[in-house]
């Protein structure tokens, strides 16, 4: 089962409301947030990063970057990476590489979302294609995902 398919029907177990949309082929979050017609704020940018060489991801609105001081102090890591696509692609099987919704609890990769991204009432993410998004309420996410809500984005 793609992406796309596996996270619709995750969504709908749990009874989480949600908008499916598409737009044309975009590789950057904000392409995609222009192209889906929603704010840089809003729209859920996954960054996998390498702490001490284990996959962990970083979630934060597409308008920012990643501080990757603040990223390693806050996952006490003595060594931070942004990783390459060879070397999470694996991690995401049923996604196209760079499109991994931020979902990581579903591929067993620890979540951590930037405050400024927590803050949002709705988000708008990827999910496992370069023309596909949903968007759904940040508590519903939240529930779900369980990530680790800290300051990590510039």
């Amino acid at each position: 089962m793609r992406c796309k398919e596996r996270l619709a029907q995750y969504l709908t177990e749990n009874g989480v409301p949600f908008k499916a949309m598409s737009h044309p082929t975009a590789y950057t979050a904000q392409e995609v947030a222009a192209a889906q017609g929603v704010s840089g704020k809003q729209l859920a940018k996954v960054v996998i990063v390498k702490a001490d060489d284990k996959p962990v991801m970083l979630v934060l609105q597409a308008s920012a970057m990643v501080d990757l001081r603040k990223a390693a102090q806050m996952l006490g890591a003595k060594a931070l990476t942004l990783a390459r696509e060879g070397d999470f692609a694996e991690l995401f099987p049923d996604c196209e590489v760079g499109s991994m919704p931020p979902f990581g609890n579903l591929y067993h990769v620890p979540v951590y979302v930037d405050q400024g991204l927590a803050a949002q009432d709705e988000i708008v993410f990827a999910v496992g294609t370069h023309t596909d998004t949903f968007k759904m309420k940040y508590a519903d996410f939240a529930r779900l995902a369980s990530p680790v809500v800290q300051a990590f984005a510039k």
